[in-house]
């Protein structure tokens, strides 16, 4: 169980080829538990700048809630 008041930000990103086409989604979570699907991509980009962008489109959407954020990503580059 995640502990309440937090924000929770799970993202993810890919590629096909690398470079090649590539895509991000994210799923963020308010305090209020309030859910936000996130998604983009790019015709010629890397799997770790897809990976990158989810984590910064997901942040620059709560960066006015004042609240700790929890991000879950599988992108050791991202952690």
């Amino acid at each position: 169980m995640l502990a309440p008041g937090r924000i929770r930000i799970f993202t993810d990103g890919a590629c096909s080829g690398n470079p090649g086409p590539g895509g991000w989604g994210a799923i963020v979570v308010t305090p209020d538990l309030r859910v936000k699907e996130m998604g983009g991509g790019q015709v010629a980009t890397t799997n770790n700048r897809m990976e990158l962008m989810g984590a910064i489109a997901a942040l620059k959407h709560v960066s006015a809630v004042e609240a700790p954020v929890d991000l879950f990503t599988d992108s050791t580059y991202v952690i």
